[in-house]
This record gives structure tokens, sequence and C-alpha cells, in this order.
């Protein structure tokens, strides 16, 4: 459920679990059997077991008599365990593939110590402990060779379980559904009146996927209702990486960094206050109109909204370890978020949209955060053409997809693959626009008096040789050549 385990929390679970019958694919209990080769099996067992019971989390309890359930306490203490010279809880995460989240919890039930583990289900693949997959057949751990109908039910959860569905806090109360969820911002940013009671506010957060009623009775929150409208993503152990990191350089590289600060929100309720955080922090120019003294911001707004918004929502969440960050240096914005594109980074401007999670991506249009039509790029490009700032650059970086706006820089300053990139995204932006690149469209781009035309056919010609752009129609005159990019 939540980062903060109160020991009051943990004495109620422990209770909860010791209800369970005997056999329990995501609960094993122990008295004092603390090998670390046996915790590891395990981790991968009861993580791949819980996947299939569709729970958000599978436990081991230390203390607790296995036939009976009584409460024995335990003499293992994860905290000073180790395996060699290593610390137990690094040993583990070094040896488990994908990494999955995992916690130990000590405390006394009863006057009796115990250690709660508790384990984050499998996600997007089986997950391995020391390259093999284990699975739980009732009270049994297997491996999950041996069993090829639980491989295959695993597989088909994975393929059918999109992000947004998987429970982030499971069987919490009506109290703690509203304590974790900012719902009056859900309720106000689409501009509905708040219901009277705390049931019809659950109900209505449930019709749009962002809670469910559990099988007692109780409520879970989805990864929908948390990435968006958490009051705190740190409370959701699974989600915490998943904030938004800004951090803030001192000149172009990293060596030296100012500030760096997480956004504590959810996405939806926290997405304004981010963009004007972002905007306080990036620096401005200052340009004389009219005699007057004028600080403009160094990039235009609503191309951050627009590339921030891209970043959270076509983000791919099974990659562990990293979410969106926004980092902001003297002379460009940098903007990452994990995943690779689901189309190439040279047609961002021109494919139909496509949407990695698109039931998040459908709330945040409704909210008014982005738009479904695939316009955004276009908005880029032509707010950084209008500004006279060089052409963006779209390019996957590892496992992630990488954003680039730069300040203004003369044409001048700008080197070939500027040149060649700013030619190519021009031509882009007239071709969606039903329209061609030609000299003359080349030169208001970047300003080029009409006395200095052959500037322009230097600049052409470098997009020509490095086939970015084609002539429409060769046969006409070189005066009157209109060209669109490589693949029209």
């Amino acid at each position: 459920m939540t980062t903060d385990r109160t020991p009051e929390y943990l004495i109620g679970l422990v209770h909860e679990l010791r209800k369970l019958p005997a056999e329990t694919e995501w609960v094993e209990f122990k008295e004092n059997d603390s090998d670390p080769q046996e915790i590891g099996e395990y981790l991968s067992a009861l993580a791949n077991s819980a996947a299939l019971c569709g729970k958000a989390h599978a436990y081991v309890v230390w203390g607790i008599e296995d036939a009976t359930h009584a409460i024995v306490g335990t003499s293992f203490s994860p905290a000073t365990a180790k395996k060699g010279n290593e610390e137990l809880e690094s040993w583990l995460l070094h040896l488990l593939s994908p990494k999955i989240h995992f916690r130990f919890f000590p405390v006394t039930v009863d006057g009796h110590p115990l250690v709660l583990l508790e384990i984050g289900h499998a996600f997007r693949h089986p997950v391995q402990f020391q390259h093999q997959e284990f699975i739980r057949v009732g009270s049994y751990k297997k491996r999950l060779k041996d069993f090829p109908e639980k491989e295959r039910e695993l597989w088909r959860i994975f393929d059918q379980t999109p992000f947004e569905r998987i429970v982030a806090a499971e069987s919490v109360s009506v109290d703690e559904a509203l304590t974790l969820l900012d719902y009056p911002a859900y309720f106000a940013l689409l501009a509905l009146p708040l219901p009277d009671s705390r049931e019809a506010i659950l109900n209505a957060l449930a019709a749009d996927e962002l809670v469910v009623r559990s099988d007692n009775g109780r409520w879970s929150i989805r990864n929908l209702g948390a990435i968006l409208f958490a009051k705190r993503l740190a409370d959701f152990s699974m989600l915490k990486r998943k904030a938004v990191r800004v951090i803030v350089y001192k000149g172009n590289s990293r060596v030296e960094t100012i500030r760096e600060q997480d956004g504590p929100k959810g996405y939806a309720n926290g997405f304004e206050g981010l963009i004007a955080f972002i905007n306080g922090l990036i620096p401005v120019n200052e340009v004389v109109q009219q005699a007057l003294r004028k600080t403009v911001p160094m990039y235009p707004e609503i191309a951050i909204r627009e590339l921030v918004a891209n970043a959270l929502i076509h983000q791919d969440f099974f990659v562990t370890g990293s979410g969106p960050m926004v980092e902001i240096f003297e002379d460009r914005l940098e903007i990452c978020n994990p995943g690779f594109p689901l189309i190439t980074t040279d047609r961002f401007l021109d494919s139909p949209p496509r949407s990695r999670n698109e039931v998040l991506a459908s709330l945040l249009r409704r909210i008014g955060v982005c738009e479904e039509r695939g316009s955004g790029v276009d908005k880029i490009v032509s707010q950084a053409e209008f500004l006279q700032l060089p052409a963006p650059v779209f390019e996957v970086v590892g496992e992630s997809t990488r954003a680039i706006l730069f300040s203004h820089r003369p044409l001048t300053k700008m080197d070939k693959d500027d040149r060649v990139r700013a030619c190519y995204l021009h031509a882009c932006l007239r071709y969606v626009n039903r329209d061609y690149m030609t000299n003359t469209s080349l030169r208001e781009r970047f300003a080029i008096a009409p006395k200095n035309s052959a500037t322009a056919s230097r600049l052409i010609k470098e997009a020509l040789v490095a086939k970015r752009i084609r002539p429409y129609d060769e046969s006409v005159g070189k005066k009157f050549v209109k060209y669109v990019p490589f693949w029209a």
C-alpha cells in the first residue's frame, strides 16, 4: 500500500494474514528459516504468484508457525543479515530480474518480534532470481518452467493488464482512500460537483477506473488513480520513482547541479504547479521594444507544456528505476521519459497519435492537460520557428526518449546538423499543413533577407545531400522547385 507503515498498520496486516487458509499462493509463514538463497527464490515465486492471483503484494512473515499460524516470534534480523560481506537486501536486489519492490518490516506483535517482507507483484515479465523463475503451487515453491500452464497464464495476464489497471494500494478503507487521493482536484479539473457522501465520491472515481471495490467491501486504488491524483506519490511504493524530477545545472554540462527536486503530487493535480515551477527556473532574455526593456522566457510555455505532457503520457511505466526528468541547462532544456517511442523520432510530426497508456491519455485529455490529436509536436516546431530558435531534437537514448529545446542561436552560430534538422522539420511542418517548403518559406523561417536567397539555397542543398528532403517535382525550373520530407 503506502510507504508509511505504522506499527498499527503492520500489526493489523499480520493478523489479517494469519486468518488466511493454510495453503495460500501469495503468503508464506516461517519461524527462523532465513537462508538468503531461499529468500531470493521466494521473492521470485511470490511476486509471480501475486500477479497470477491479482494481488498488489505478496508477503513472507517470520515468527509465525506455518501449520497453526500461531505467533511464536523469530530471531531473524534482516537489518544485520548478510550474504558473504554484502548486506542481505543489496545481495537479493542484485540477483533479481527485473528489479521489483520489496521491503522488510520488523514489528512486535503480542510481545513477540516478527519480520514482515512485503513483495511487489510481477509485471510485464516473470521475476527471476539468479536467472531462474519460480512460482507457488499451493504452499510449495516450484520452478515455473515445470508448470507450463501457469507460465502461459502468467504471460496472458501480463499481455492483458495495462499499467493503469494494476492495483497500487490494495484493500484500503474509505478514509484511507480519500486520504491518499486528491479527490477534490479530480472534480475541480473535470468541472464536476463534489458529491455529498464519501461513498458517492469513490463511486465516481470508480466510474473512471481510478479505484475499484474489493471483494471484502474495501477499496483498492489503481495505478491510474495514484499516478494522476496522489497527494504524495511517495505514498505508493511502486510509483514513487515515477515522480517528475527537475534538475538545474550550472553552465551547459551536468558537472555541477544548482537545484534538484521531485514533483510530489500526481500528474493531473500537480501539472499546473509543475509547469509553473519549471518556468520559474528557466532563464529569461531581455529584449527592447519601442525603447522599453522587457524580459521574455527563453522557451515558449506552450512548447514546455506539450513536451512535459508527452513525457508523462508516453513513458513506459514498466521500465523500473527511472521516471520523467526535466533538465535545465544554460543553453538548452532537455525532457526525458523512460521507454522507446512507439513511432520513429523522424515521424513525430506527421504520424497519427499512438498512446502507450490509452486510459491515462484519455483522462488527461478530458482534463485539458494534453491532446490526442497528435498536434503537440506541430506546436513545438511551429513555436521554435516563430521565435527563430534552433529546431528541437527528438532522439532515443538507451531505453529512454529525449526531447531538447535550444535557446536562441543565430544562423551563423548553428552547425550543419542544426541547419539540416531545421530544414527537415520545416519541410515536415509545411507538408502536414498541405503546403511545401520553398526557398522563400525557408528564408522566412530563418529571417534571411530576400537579397540573401543564395544562403537559403545552400541550406536546402545541405538537406538534400543529407537525404532529409527531396524535390516535390524535379521537372519544374530551379526557381520554382518545391520540397517535401524524404518520406513524403
